[in-house]
């Protein structure tokens, strides 16, 4: 007579095997790319909306945050010098153990289009030195993390002294210092499928005028469009006033890649714009609490935004329709 499994046993095996199956949290960067002219309050909400709804899906852990300055060559009216907006971004994210300042993109001689940025930044991760962690200082009390296995040994090919390029399968990469490595940002798109791997991914935070503004003729480039939507993917905090659900189902481009992009509804109704602290600054009025205090105070002490600087730049074609419109010639 055969004797029976235990029930217990049993349920030990479908435990083990329940266990083996939960997926593993896909890392993300979440990263934002903006005038910040003033950088606010709300620029720095966003972050919090985006990690906060990405980890509440259990599928994504946000590992860091960053900030990233368009450069004076993008030519936005009352856009004041990349310098200061960098120095006053750094200055918002002092008190944030997650969120940074990268300065590429404003050092740039020539406006980066945001898939360019999006690139570099994802290209960096791969990079990294194998004993920092994702955010490259380690925090208080907690260890750096080193690479695995498989980021190691990206690494070492990085630094191959080969400077030429190879290919696997369809896709074709670059040495770190390659001469070649410059297409990584001017022409094929990055492959970040090792992302899905445990390395972090890029993923592009934005407002809902951002998200709106790829329907704006001439101001994106359709493949760009497609890429950051399909191959990084999207956070996209919307406000009163926008309808990002219903742009993105009107959008042939977005449509395909719905999984891909994550509508987050900021649930405090909140204006705070950085066209209207300029507007207050102007005219003399209190924006305490709209802003960092260490961000105000360095404006203050500059007297950065007045009506001079509001008209910089005026009467100049913005970077983006300044090269469309040379591509159409």
């Amino acid at each position: 007579m055969s004797r029976k499994r235990p029930i217990a046993s049993a349920k030990r095996t479908r435990t083990a095997r329940t266990f083996d199956e939960v997926p593993k949290k896909s890392k993300v960067v979440l990263l934002s790319c903006g005038s910040f002219n003033p950088v606010t309050n709300m620029h720095l909400r966003m972050f919090e909306l985006a990690r906060d709804h990405l980890e509440d899906t259990g599928r994504y852990e946000v590992v860091k945050g960053i900030l990233s300055p368009v450069g004076d060559g993008y030519k936005k009216i009352g856009l004041i010098e990349a310098s200061h907006r960098v120095e006053m971004a750094k200055l918002a994210v002092e008190s944030s153990s997650w969120i940074e300042v990268d300065s590429w993109e404003s050092r740039q001689a020539d406006w980066q289009e945001t898939v360019k940025v999006l690139r570099h930044q994802q290209q960096e991760l791969l990079s990294q030195e194998p004993d920092t962690d994702v955010v490259g200082t380690a925090k208080p009390g907690r260890k750096r993390k080193r690479m695995d296995a498989s980021s190691a040994t990206k690494r070492r090919k990085l630094e191959e002294p080969d400077i030429a390029p190879k290919k696997t399968g369809n896709n074709w990469s670059f040495p770190l210092h390659s001469p070649f490595a410059f297409l990584l940002h001017y022409a094929a798109p990055l492959d970040v499928s090792a992302a899905s791997s445990g390395e972090p991914r890029v993923m592009l935070l934005c407002g809902a005028d951002v998200l709106e503004s790829f329907g704006v003729p001439g101001l994106w480039k359709p493949q760009h469009i497609e890429e950051i939507a399909s191959t990084f993917g999207l956070v996209c905090i919307t406000r009163g006033g926008s309808d990002a659900e219903a742009f993105i189902q009107g959008s042939d481009l977005l449509l395909p890649h719905r999984s891909n992009i994550h509508v987050v509804q900021e649930w405090v109704a909140n204006d705070v714009s950085a066209t209207r602290i300029r507007h207050g600054l102007r005219c003399g009025h209190s924006v305490r609490y709209l802003l960092p205090d260490p961000v105000l105070g360095y404006i203050q002490e500059r007297q950065l935004y007045n009506a001079e600087s509001e008209q910089r730049n005026e009467g100049v074609v913005l970077a983006p329709l300044q090269k469309c419109a040379r591509t159409q010639e």
